[in-house]
């Protein structure tokens, strides 16, 4: 009888076999959509998902401020991504969510369309941007990565309050 030990056995099994690493480290992302495109904050810098919040308008505010509300007795701005980003405005808010959001020492909220998912991706999926993005957008993204059969670009909430409070929205 030939016996083998459990280390020629694995590595007999594992010789053509690539080994995973389930203790890979992971990212906490929140996904979601602007029309038809998917994008993702860091979870970390998601403090709160608000659904259907009502969103007071202020007079001469840039168009890339939707308004303000109220969390719990907090005021807080509302942007609107889409021109930081050069994508079309929707103008549809009536089923969108806000995130409440912390970057860069500033504190907003981010209107979003919908709410995709939270998810704990490996940071291995976590891509760098393709030189196919569009240059407003390659300016904010981290990175892509795949979820659900879409391509989820990244953005840093960093350099978007950054942009944002400069006045460039």
């Amino acid at each position: 009888m030939n016996e083998m030990t459990l280390d020629q056995v694995l590595t007999k099994h594992h010789k053509d076999n690539a080994i995973v690493d389930v203790d890979e480290p992971t990212v906490k992302l929140v996904v979601f959509a602007l029309g038809n495109d998917w994008f993702a904050f860091h979870g970390n810098h998601i403090r709160e998902i608000l659904a259907q919040v009502d969103v007071f308008f202020v007079p001469g505010c840039p168009p890339s401020i939707e308004g303000v509300i109220n969390v719990r007795g907090d005021i807080e701005s509302v942007i609107r991504p889409r021109e930081l980003l050069g994508l079309p405005d929707s103008g549809a808010y009536t089923c969108s969510s806000v995130l409440l959001g912390r970057g860069g020492g500033v504190s907003s909220g981010v209107r979003v369309d919908r709410v995709i998912d939270v998810i704990d991706a490996p940071q291995s999926s976590v891509q760098p941007p393709p030189a196919t993005l569009p240059e407003r957008m390659r300016l904010l993204a981290l990175g892509v990565v795949h979820f659900q059969e879409h391509l989820v670009i990244v953005l840093n909430i960093d350099t978007m309050f950054a942009e944002f409070s400069r006045g460039l929205g």
